[in-house]
């Protein structure tokens, strides 16, 4: 089975509204405003479609939309950047899938590098490095960028950190599909 931008439009209409589990917003508040924040940045559709579609594994893991706490307060690493990995495989190329799931390493690439990152972590997000692996050291660090798309997935991290404001404006789940539909595989 592969996502295609109804079934995509679907998984946001039916659990979009749940919770970003111990942040302000909903997840698909959290991924519009991620893909306008990158879309702000001059980010290319790809890079905005891989921002809106990030944690479209928080989604696709039934369990969560019923779990009484975050995932992480209960202890468990979830993977969310590999759940969606094998349905979108051939509807999105390398541009979009791979930032999606270098996107948590990005994190702990971040933590490793850039002075003052980790301070701005929410409360769920220093649980969940705990869980995936904590901060990377630095032989860690320089294999992670060495990679070809670790660039792109410093960037959407950041904008993932930022993409948690409760309120915040943006347009809506169609003008972002529309960019996903400029991007997928025919």
């Amino acid at each position: 089975m592969t996502l295609d931008l109804a079934k995509i439009a679907r998984l946001f209409a039916e659990r979009g509204g749940v919770a970003y589990a111990g942040e302000p917003v909903s997840q698909l508040e959290h991924a519009l405003q991620c893909a306008w924040l990158a879309e702000q940045a001059g980010a290319g559709d790809a890079l905005v479609t891989a921002s809106l579609l990030h944690d479209l594994g928080h989604l696709l893991i039934a369990e969560h939309q019923t779990l009484p706490r975050s995932p992480t307060e209960l202890g468990i690493d979830d993977r969310h950047q590999y759940i969606a990995m094998p349905l979108l495989r051939g509807v999105f190329g390398a541009e979009v899938r791979e930032p999606i799931r270098l996107h948590v390493d990005a994190k702990r690439y971040l933590c490793a590098t850039r002075p003052g990152y980790f301070s701005r972590l929410s409360a769920d997000s220093v649980r969940s490095l705990a869980l995936q692996g904590g901060v990377m050291d630095e032989a860690a660090a320089q294999r992670f960028a060495e990679q070809r798309w670790a660039g792109d997935a410093v960037r959407l991290r950041l904008w993932d950190e930022e993409a948690k404001v409760q309120g915040r404006e943006t347009p809506p789940l169609k003008h972002f599909l529309e960019a996903a539909a400029r991007v997928m595989l025919h």
